[in-house]
């Protein structure tokens, strides 16, 4: 601050400081006119700091007194009022400087002391009495009188205390009367407040009255004629203007009457009204003055709350004492009694009676939040208020007819209250502020609330608002005010408005306009906040909670009316928090959904709405786990809302947007858990069952027509399905849901393995999947039903932007757009058979090639669609027509179910014909009639059925020439097959139950249309032999239509096998029963194909790879394993096991797995245990055949002379054909070896390396040794310690005999070329593209586990030497395979039931493990090395005999390489390099791998892979 000295000065003060000092305070008092206080700016100056600091520089005795002293006498020369300024620093310091004990107090009181008695001289004596303080000027002498005080006392007394004497009665009282009299008369239109005055003035000048008084006077007489408002307004303001007065006047009423505690009259607070709004007073004036403080009332609002928290607290409580006496229920609080205490509250109302709007909503505001209008007349003061205001948009928008007139509302007495609204817009400016601020008050007025929603409806309306999916309006509109109202007032409102069902409807009719999204947000602050708001309304949930539970508690199948009713009472007013305990039931008793659905009949359309909300809220709830505690399954509460769900929505009218969305929402989110709710709301709405589990004859009628399926197709009939079907399509069609969901599902099949369940139990996994491909298939059916062709065909996508642009899986893109290709084909056939000009008159075969046509056309752009989809390899094995045509037809092309319908048809007539006899009256014969035109309806379409088979085969029979592609003469068709089973076959069979049947129906279809190029026979054997890989990949519903695809398959093969006749129609001169193939596609004779014997022979084999397979995975103690192999037990059971001795093996495995899950995994408990009943039940039935009745059974020695026969006839036979020069019965005799031959050779190429060993090792103690003397080694040996170095010690002998027989044969062989092992690396790594697309197709290729057909495989190429193809050069793998396989394919048949032996008795060996314990002590040291040298005896015959046959073999082949073929073409020398290696261009497929090799590779492919 400028003028201020420094510390400086007070320090050199002798010196220079004082001389400073005073320079500086002349400076500030330059000007003597004005006041020193004050500089120019008009801030405080600094002179009073710089005494002030002086004078206190002296009191602490940092300078002197007597230089102060001084000092302030050269100051007091300078201007005049600096005498005034140094008194007042001095009396101020007098005050704070008090007399103490202490020594510095007592010291700078003297110093004040000294400075004041010096200051008697250089200021006036009178100056220093009239500032300073009587005791003080006492203390310094300057008073010396004592009696100064008590003379000063009396003064004052005298003066302020003591009352001066009039006779006021005398006086006066003729001025007050004449004053009344004046004031109280009629004033007429024409009486003016100015004369009104001059009378007031000239009474109090004649009688001398008091002015206040008459003030008084004149409020009283206002008070009395509030009406004269025109006269006493102006009259107040003249005759007193200041408000503060006007102010204390009525405040000295309203004192008056608390102290007197006597209520306040309600004409005193329409009189202060009346002065607040034409603004006499303000109300921050009067506001003090009333009672009771702010501070009281929110006291009074939080112990309100309080007290209804708790109330709400102690009804959930739940007593277990009897004894405990019930507390005393408190007392109702005297609500009018408060209110008339309450003066803050009387000026509202009138306030608001008045008016004065403004001033009103300020009080509001100053009170606590929804304090002033929980009292009633408050509340009705404001509605009578908002009547008036909107009365006239209410009579021109919602006039209920033009001869109803409503009760009209009186216009406002007072010229200053709110103008009306004429518009919907003019609300805004004073009826929506004060619709908000009333809030839930609005229903002590339950008219004015009619009136507030039909006006809402109206303006809707107006915008063009006619429904939930009318967008929202642009401009200046009130849509969004009115959710405002809503929220916050109607609402609220209605949850203290008991039973009102009535006004619940109506508010409807408002809420339905708005869209899902703004109506759930409304449910939701309405039952998670409003009723925290309001502690009346909390009390209220409290009471209604414990209504909702006493009536649960009561729900059963038999009472649902009366509960009902109670149920629809509650939520009339407040749904939302009596839904949630509701739902919590229903999570917990699931027994209670069908009660509870059927209670909510009385319901409003509001409830229902928020019903809706509830679920999805509860739904969405991320506080409960989905899963249950084992992670393995569903939560039960999930499952319960889903069925919940599926039920009310199938019952009653509820939007269905909402949930539909949140499904929608999570599949976005990767979570497929949700997916049960879509599949129950479809399943109950729509009447479309998941259903996996259905019957043949179910599967039947699912070929059929849609009459056929809805009759017998179906597990249960689902009825009066039109009206919610109807309701579940127009809820996918708003929001373009349907789509959006399909495409989801099928996204999220892939999700839910990789993404979503990444750290899930397994059996999850396969739950998840399982429920996203059964919900897709049903969605798909749903849309496909529900949805016109044209409408389906518009809103799905095509197959193309399916596959390319959102990457849909082949076999979903084909289910979701089949009914689009049947649509366009239909039209295109139409439309092609119409050009015709005799098209009513074509011949089947005209129309037939019209409809090829038409699909030609219609499918080649999907033809091509597909080419990027796949390497170009894959195009080489089979064509893009095929997959298409593969993909695009259902049962319903293939296959009329005669059968179904004439039963069908049969039951129609017997209960049209039952109708017809138990009623006469015209209901029967209706019934009857309904029948009749069912039975004939069922004939058409049975008819028109037939029609599309018959185009549909001649289609293929057109197509079947160019389906799989031979790219050489010699090529096997072993990859052709592959392609088949990994692209079509596998994807489709385990896609639907309908689709497993299909795919097997597919196959005989191939087979039956003689098909080029495609292998019936390697199809089946390469479907049979392993299963293993298959069964393990399934998940549960896959397994169970796995299991129903080897059924149908299973079907065809024993049918074919049970009939000799059927076999030789069937497959005898088929191109899928050949065996060998010719150059240029010579047509093969007949030794050529499989016979019936030999294809019995194969049976046989598969039945017993299917049972090693189960085996397997029950072995395996892996969860899915055995489930999934169970179920596909239960599956095929009808055709397998059909030989007792797999059987008999079986069901002791079964056994095995029953007793350990007994109390373990009981789900696999009880799957072995029904089966086990079935398969009793067959055993017992007489189902098992011993195998001589399935096949012929082959001896010992006939095989091994089968063998010498062949080796000698080699010079009869060129390359595998035998000559014609031979007689007939020898050429018989040689096939019937042959065939014999091929049973033991496909068996041997078929079984997997992995097991090769074990076989082989099993054979070796069954060769030379009887089968009696085996067992009872086996059973000595099996738990020897000396045995098990005697094996390690056979297995290194074992070892270095291979090594010398490779030796042998790589002396014999050439290499391989470099040429050659690019080639197969090449090949290795398409081998490598398809294990990368699926692992559980059989991509193990060119081992033994396959029936090649040619040259390139070692699999059916086994099926016989005859069958071999007319080439010389036969593959170097060929031989590798042959030197070591062909020690055992002599003794495969006999191989094979041994084996089974062996397995029965190695699972008995638990059983007799104490006896062999017993035997095994008493063997001699003689003994064991017998069995030594036998063994080692038998190994080395083996070797010779190996060696032995590999020189006959080649023996055979040079005297075949100097013969001309039998077809005229000369063979290659048998010294070239193709003999051994044929080039890429002739044979597509890889050199054999080394048998130790396959194995170490499938050990790596399938490390889960077991052995027997």
């Amino acid at each position: 601050m400028a003028g201020v000295v420094s510390n400086d000065v007070w320090k050199n003060w002798d010196k220079t400081g004082k001389s400073e000092f005073i320079k500086t305070c002349i400076q500030l008092l330059k000007d003597e006119h004005k006041s020193p206080v004050f500089d120019k700016s008009g801030k405080v100056s600094s002179i009073i700091t710089n005494i002030n600091a002086l004078i206190d520089k002296g009191l602490k005795g940092q300078l002197k007194v007597e230089a102060v002293v001084s000092t302030l006498q050269e100051l007091v020369t300078l201007h005049p009022d600096i005498p005034s300024i140094i008194l007042d620093v001095l009396s101020i310091t007098d005050a704070s400087c008090i007399p103490d004990s202490s020594n510095e107090d007592s010291k700078e009181r003297n110093n004040l002391c000294f400075i004041i008695k010096e200051c008697e001289k250089i200021l006036s004596d009178q100056l220093l009495k009239e500032r300073l303080e009587i005791d003080s000027l006492q203390e310094v002498g300057i008073l010396k009188n004592k009696t100064f005080y008590s003379k000063f006392i009396k003064v004052k007394t005298k003066l302020y205390y003591k009352q001066r004497k009039f006779n006021l009665f005398r006086e006066e009282c003729e001025g007050f009367a004449k004053l009344q009299t004046e004031l109280n008369q009629e004033f007429g239109e024409n009486t003016n407040h100015e004369n009104v005055l001059d009378i007031v003035q000239s009474l109090i000048g004649c009688f001398n009255l008091d002015p206040n008084r008459v003030l008084d006077i004149i409020l009283e007489s206002f008070e009395n004629k509030p009406k004269d408002a025109k006269l006493f307004v102006p009259l107040i303001c003249a005759y007193m203007k200041d408000p503060k007065i006007v102010s204390e006047v009525l405040a000295s009423k309203f004192t008056f009457l608390r102290n007197s505690e006597s209520s306040v009259p309600r004409s005193l607070y329409i009189l202060t009204a009346q002065l607040l709004q034409h603004n006499i007073i303000s109300l921050d004036d009067i506001y003090l003055w009333l009672t009771p403080e702010d501070k009281v009332m929110y006291k009074e609002c939080e112990k309100a709350m309080k007290d209804a928290k708790e109330y709400v607290r102690k009804l959930q409580i739940i007593s277990i004492n009897n004894k405990e006496k019930e507390e005393t229920p408190e007392e109702p609080e005297n609500v009018l009694e408060k209110y008339n205490s309450n003066q803050k509250l009387g000026l509202c109302e009138a306030l608001l009676l008045v008016g004065d709007w403004e001033n009103a909503k300020n009080l509001i505001n100053r009170l606590p939040d929804h304090y002033a209008l929980s009292f009633q007349p408050i509340a009705l003061a404001l509605c009578k208020l908002l009547h008036y205001i909107i009365e006239p948009v209410y009579r021109e928008f919602c006039k209920l007819g033009p001869k109803i007139k409503g009760k009209p509302i009186p216009p406002h007495d007072n010229p200053l209250s709110p103008k009306q609204a004429k518009t919907f817009l003019e609300l805004r400016e004073h009826a929506i502020p004060m619709l908000i601020t009333l809030g839930a008050s609005l229903r002590f007025d339950p008219v004015l609330m009619y009136k507030i929603i039909r006006i809402a409806k109206a303006a809707l309306t107006s915008y063009g608002v006619d429904s939930s999916k009318s967008p929202c309006p642009s401009g200046d509109t009130l849509y969004h005010d009115i959710l405002t109202i809503l929220d916050t007032t109607i609402l609220s409102s209605l949850s203290y408005m008991d039973c009102n069902c009535c006004i619940a409807e109506e508010v409807w009719t408002v809420l339905k306009l708005y869209p899902y999204q703004n109506r759930y947000c409304l449910y939701s602050r309405w039952k998670n906040e409003t009723y925290s708001l309001y502690p009346d309304l909390l009390r209220k949930r409290g009471d209604s909670e414990k209504q909702i539970k006493n009536i649960m508690k009561r729900v059963s199948k038999e009472n649902i009316k009366p509960v009902g009713r109670l149920i629809g009472k509650l939520t009339h007013c407040s749904p939302g928090f009596l839904f949630d305990y509701i739902l919590l039931q229903i999570q917990v008793y699931s027994n209670l959904i069908h009660p509870v659905v059927d209670s909510l009949k009385y319901l409003t359309s509001l409830s229902y709405d928020v019903l809706g909300f509830c679920l999805v809220e509860c739904l969405a709830n991320a506080d409960k786990k989905r899963v249950k505690h084992d992670s393995t399954s569903i939560s039960t509460w999930l499952q319960s809302l889903s069925s919940f769900c599926g039920a009310v929505y199938k019952k009653y009218i509820i939007e269905l947007t909402g949930l539909l969305q949140y499904v929608a929402n999570q599949l976005k989110a990767q979570k497929s858990l949700d997916l049960l709710i879509l599949k129950e709301i479809v399943q109950k709405m729509a009447g479309v069952e998941a259903a996996e589990d259905l019957t043949m004859e179910q599967v039947n009628a699912m070929a059929g027509g849609e009459l056929l399926k809805a009759e017998a197709g179906y597990l249960s009939q689902v009825r009066n399905t039109k009206k919610s079907s109807l309701r579940l399509k127009e809820a996918m069609s708003e929001h373009n849901l349907a789509v959006a969901l399909c495409l989801l599902m099928a996204q999220q099949n892939y999700c839910v393995v990789y993404r979503e369940t990444q750290k899930n139990h397994l059996k999850l996994v396969g739950k998840l999947a399982d429920q996203c491909q059964d919900t897709l298939v049903q969605f798909g059916t749903f849309l496909g039903s529900s949805l016109s062709v044209d409408e389906y065909v518009n809103k799905l996508p095509t197959i193309q932007s399916m596959l390319l642009d959102y990457h849909i899986p082949n076999e979903v893109a084909f289910f979701l757009a089949r009914p689009m290709f049947n649509h366009a084909i239909n039209i295109k056939y139409d439309q092609l058979r119409k050009s015709d000009p005799n098209y009513k008159k074509l011949s089947t075969n005209v129309k037939n090639q019209k409809y090829y046509e038409a699909v030609t056309e219609v499918m080649e752009p999907v033809h091509k669609s597909i080419i990027p989809l796949h390497p170009a390899k894959i195009w080489e094995d089979i064509s893009p027509q095929f997959l298409t045509t593969f993909w695009s037809l259902t049962m319903y092309d293939l296959y009329v179910p005669d059968e179904t319908y004439q039963q069908v048809i049969t039951k129609t007539r017997q209960q049209s014909q039952a109708t017809l006899e138990s009623s006469n009256n015209n209901k029967g014969k209706k019934e009857q009639e309904r029948y009749v035109t069912l039975g004939e309806k069922l004939q058409d379409e049975k008819k028109k059925q037939h029609e599309h088979v018959e185009k549909v085969m001649y289609r293929l029979k057109q197509e079947k020439d160019t389906w799989f592609l031979s790219r050489s003469a010699k090529s096997a068709k072993n990859e052709t097959i592959t392609r088949f089973l990994q692209l079509c076959l596998f994807p489709r069979c385990t896609f639907t139950s309908i689709d497993a049947v299909y795919c097997a129906k597919f196959v005989h279809v191939i087979h039956m249309l003689k098909t080029p190029n495609f292998s019936t026979l390697l199809c089946y054997d390469r479907l049979f032999c392993d299963v293993t890989y298959s069964i393990t990949s399934c998940s549960e519903n896959e397994a169970m239509r796995y299991g129903r695809f080897l059924y149908a398959m299973l079907e065809t093969v024993m049918r074919w096998h049970k009939s000799k006749e059927l076999f030789e129609k069937e497959c005898a001169n088929y191109p899928g029963f050949v065996t060998k193939y010719r150059l240029n596609n010579q047509h093969a004779d007949n030794l050529d194909n499989v016979g019936y014997e030999n294809y019995r022979h194969v049976c046989h084999k598969w039945h017993y790879k299917l049972a090693k397979a189960m085996v397997t995975c029950l072995d395996s103690k892996d969860y899915v394993q055995i489930r999934n192999s169970l179920i596909i037990l239960i599956k095929i059971i009808p055709f397998f096991p059909v030989l007792q001795k797999v059987g008999q093996f079986i069901e002791k495995r079964i056994e095995k797995v029953r007793d350990e899950e007994k109390n373990n995994r009981q789900d696999l408990f009880t799957l072995s245990s029904s089966y086990l009943g079935l398969l009793k039940q067959r055993i017992i039935s007489g189902h098992m055949v011993k195998e001589s009745d399935f096949h012929i059974l082959v001896e010992k020695e006939k095989v091994v002379k089968g063998h010498d026969s062949k080796s000698d006839s080699g010079s009869n036979k060129h390359n595998g054909e035998v000559k014609e020069d031979s007689n007939k019965e020898k050429a018989d005799k040689k096939a019937k070896v042959e065939d014999l031959k091929v049973v033991s050779r496909t068996s041997q190429g078929s079984q997997g390396s992995g097991d090769y060993n074990t076989w082989e090792r099993s054979e070796r103690t069954y060769k030379e040794e009887p089968r009696e003397k085996h067992r009872r080694e086996e059973k000595r040996d099996d738990f020897d310690k000396e045995r098990e170095r005697d094996k390690r010690r056979e297995r290194k002998e074992e070892k270095i005999a291979k090594q010398e027989e490779r030796q042998y044969r790589e002396e014999r062989y050439t290499e391989i070329s470099p040429k050659e092992e690019i080639r197969y690396s090449s090949d290795r790594q398409v081998d490598r593209y398809y294990e990368e697309r699926g692992g559980h197709y059989y991509r193990e290729v060119r081992d033994e586990r396959e029936i090649g057909l040619s040259g390139g495989n070692n699999g059916s190429t086994s099926m016989g030497r005859h069958s071999q193809e007319p080439e010389t050069d036969r593959d170097v793998k060929r031989r590798k395979m042959d030197g070591s396989s062909l020690k055992s394919s002599k003794h495969e048949e006999r191989k094979l039931q041994q084996q089974l032996d062996y397995m029965l008795e190695k699972t008995d060996k638990k059983e007799r493990s104490g006896k062999v314990k017993e035997k095994r002590e008493k063997l001699s040291d003689e003994e064991k090395e017998l069995r030594k040298e036998r063994k080692l005896g038998r190994k080395r015959d083996r070797t010779e005999e190996a060696l032995q046959v590999d020189m006959k073999r080649r023996r055979e082949e040079e005297k075949a390489a100097k013969m001309s073929h039998q077809n005229g073409e000369i063979m290659e020398p048998v010294h070239q390099r193709e003999k051994h290696h044929r080039s890429r261009d002739i044979s597509p497929y890889p050199r054999e791998r080394s048998h130790d090799d396959r194995i170490e590779i499938r050990d790596k492919q399938y490390p889960f892979h077991r052995q027997f």
